[in-house]
């Protein structure tokens, strides 16, 4: 098992949080670089042609960040005024600035996730206008996986796009940690994402760069993509840097997943023991369920042992390459040495809920 885990802190915020490996920092030190506008940077196309390879598709294109891979897609499948189905709890829908129609001028068709993550078939018909112009056309049909670590299995996914299908819809898959629903399935991506017309695959989370992502298309469609990547200002110039660092992450970050979602097991596992209401692990991924009030006095405490949570309820733990069981370990006793104090009067600010 190897990580990155050599600091005090325990990181638990995000995935994102993940600093390259001394392996990945020497690939990117020594990768070849020309200039990626002009389509001359050699190690930026290696990466497109290996992920293209992995994923099954035609073409891949490299973008800085996973919110405008998304909103990319969107524009290169949507045109002014047409939507895009999606869910309540969807990246581009919650968490992208609204740039969807902000950018795109596309407009959001929204229905409500299910418990899974997923959206009932039936709300996806549903969710379709009719061809009359009083509607904004429907294009588009977007799913997440995973989604906040549940992972959408694939006979889902298969009846998922037979309805889009029938419907005349395109697909597109928010895959930002896609690789975390293929090893938690023991399957491969290509495997998993067969089907879809697009699919972005973020390469900053579980995977490990500092930058990047994905998206993988057929050959016409990631042409659009890139001339809507020029629109929003994603294109780069050695930019090979960065596509060193996911070709070494696409090499030799992605079976060792498996020990993020152990570690979120062992966490979820030690939160219980403690007294905590948790929910998970969904990959990589624990929810806490506490009060917003208790989620701040327990942030504060756990920093002060070196612990950094978001103060958020639900409060999302996330593990990744840059913790280890010991780092696990420790956060769970400090959960749980806070939850002690907070039963014994005037030793800690608000009351983590117990079960």
């Amino acid at each position: 098992m190897s990580t990155n885990a050599t600091s005090t802190v325990v990181d638990l915020r995000s995935d994102t949080v993940t600093r390259p490996s001394a392996g990945m920092r020497r690939a990117m030190m020594e990768a070849e670089l020309g200039d990626d506008v002009f389509g001359d940077d050699p190690t930026v196309n290696r990466l497109q042609e290996l992920a293209a390879s992995l994923f099954g598709f035609e073409a891949a294109l490299l973008f800085p960040t996973g919110t405008q891979s998304n909103l990319a897609a969107l524009m290169s499948h949507c045109d002014r005024g047409e939507g895009v189905i999606l869910g309540a709890e969807a990246h581009s829908y919650r968490y992208e600035a609204g740039g969807l129609g902000v950018l795109g001028s596309i407009h959001p068709q929204v229905v409500p996730n299910r418990a899974d993550g997923s959206l009932d078939l039936t709300d996806i018909e549903a969710a379709v206008q009719p061809d009359d112009p009083h509607f904004p056309r429907t294009r588009l049909l977007a799913l997440e996986n995973t989604i906040t670590g549940r992972v959408l299995p694939r006979k889902y996914l298969e009846q998922a796009i037979a309805v889009a299908k029938k419907r005349g819809l395109a697909t597109h898959l928010d895959g930002a940690r896609v690789f975390n629903a293929a090893v938690a399935q023991g399957m491969k991506v290509k495997d998993l994402c067969v089907g879809f017309d697009s699919v972005s695959s973020c390469l900053s989370k579980g995977l490990g760069t500092p930058a990047g992502t994905l998206l993988l298309g057929e050959r016409n469609f990631i042409g659009r993509a890139r001339r809507a990547r020029k629109i929003l200002g994603g294109g780069m110039r050695q930019a090979g840097v960065l596509a060193a660092a996911g070709i070494y992450a696409l090499e030799n970050n992605v079976e060792r997943l498996k020990d993020d979602h152990a570690n979120a097991q062992r966490l979820a596992d030690g939160l219980r023991k403690a007294g905590y209401e948790v929910s998970g692990p969904n990959t990589n991924m624990v929810l806490v369920r506490i009060s917003p009030e208790e989620a701040q006095g327990l942030a504060s405490y756990l920093k002060t042992k070196q612990i950094v949570v978001l103060p958020r309820a639900p409060m999302r733990l996330v593990t990744h390459l840059d913790v280890d069981a010991a780092g696990i370990d420790r956060a769970v006793a400090a959960f749980g040495d806070y939850l002690s104090r907070s039963r014994t009067p005037g030793r800690a600010e608000g009351t983590a809920r117990a079960r």
